[in-house]
């Protein structure tokens, strides 16, 4: 058999993202287009007529970029979910479409997994324990017969949420996450926070309750607001993560998601990766975010195990979990 190229189509949330991969390992295109809310949070109708209409540009750059025509492809890979409705809606629909029009092959993918094997291939870590971060996620895992078992996540808001809706809060520009970590490089003060882990799962909504009324009350600065955030929010995934380090014996420690570009919590996870005697493996920016390559590259290592998605079953599911996927390709 030889070299097989697939399309990859993210559309979970805010990136509309078209990644080309081949079976022999390369990512020769990762285009993402990014819906920017005007105001407030993403709204998941806008996100979707953002995607609409930039489907088409965003299709014909990573096709330019990969340096092939729609012909070219052999299969189509698309984000089935989890995710926001119309977002992953409009994803699917143009998934379908290119299918048919193509006469290939129709893969869905669950986004959380896509992160952790675009991980897997961009870092070289063969069996890690994954912490993967991000707006929608947060969630430690370590793939254990079969599929991936879920160690620990948040029982409410996701830590990206977190960030976000501070920042919006405190006047800062969208992503939040970013934001916040330039501050909280100028900050000191560590302002008593509620520190949420509940067994092996922790909760943000009380300790984004707490750093607002903080921020309102006008006491802080906003530098020490942000600094502390970090420090709380960030040690409550370090000790999750390392609970689940040792129980599962793993040898490598992976960190995904767009969270995960962090330096903060980059030097943490790396800290308990020494500790344990496991190898730190850090997804590269690029990657790291919702993307279309990561789509692509999981659809090509499920299609390689005989998983295919006929249209009438390629619906989207908004709340497919992480431990509800098989992984044929590991086994």
């Amino acid at each position: 058999m030889g070299v097989e190229t697939c399309l990859g189509i993210e559309s979970t949330a805010d990136n509309l993202g078209m990644g080309v991969a081949r079976s022999d390992g390369a990512i020769l295109a990762n285009v993402i287009t990014t819906h920017v809310p005007e105001e407030g949070g993403i709204h998941p109708r806008e996100a979707a007529r953002h995607h609409a209409r930039v489907m088409g540009e965003t299709l014909s750059e990573a096709l330019d970029t990969a340096g092939i025509t729609a012909w070219d492809l052999d299969y189509i890979a698309f984000s089935q979910g989890p995710g926001m409705g119309p977002s992953l809606r409009t994803g699917a629909t143009a998934a379908r479409a290119l299918a048919v029009r193509l006469g290939v092959p129709l893969v869905g993918v669950n986004h959380c997994v896509a992160h952790i094997e675009i991980g897997r291939l961009a870092t070289g870590a063969e069996d890690p324990l994954a912490l993967y971060v991000s707006g929608g996620n947060t969630i430690v895992t370590g793939f254990e017969a079969g599929r991936y078992r879920i160690f620990g996540e948040t029982l409410d808001i996701a830590i990206g949420n977190c960030l976000d809706t501070f920042s919006r809060e405190a006047g800062l520009p969208y992503p939040g996450g970013p934001a916040v970590e330039r501050l909280a490089l100028e900050g000191s003060t560590l302002i008593p926070l509620p520190y949420v882990v509940k067994g092996m799962d922790l909760s943000y909504s009380g300790l984004l309750t707490a750093v607002t009324k903080e921020f309102r009350s006008g006491k802080w600065s906003l530098e020490d607001l942000c600094f502390s955030l970090q420090e709380v929010a960030y040690s409550m995934l370090g000790e999750v993560t390392e609970r689940a380090l040792a129980h599962t014996g793993k040898r490598e420690l992976l960190l995904t998601g767009g969270v995960g570009a962090n330096k903060r919590l980059r030097a943490m996870i790396g800290s308990i990766a020494e500790e344990h005697g496991a190898t730190p493996c850090y997804v590269p920016i690029g990657y790291a975010t919702d993307n279309g390559a990561m789509i692509a590259w999981t659809g090509v290592i499920a299609y390689g195990s005989g998983i295919r998605t006929p249209i009438e079953r390629s619906h989207i599911d908004p709340r497919w979990r992480l431990d509800r996927v098989e992984v044929p390709w590991r086994s």
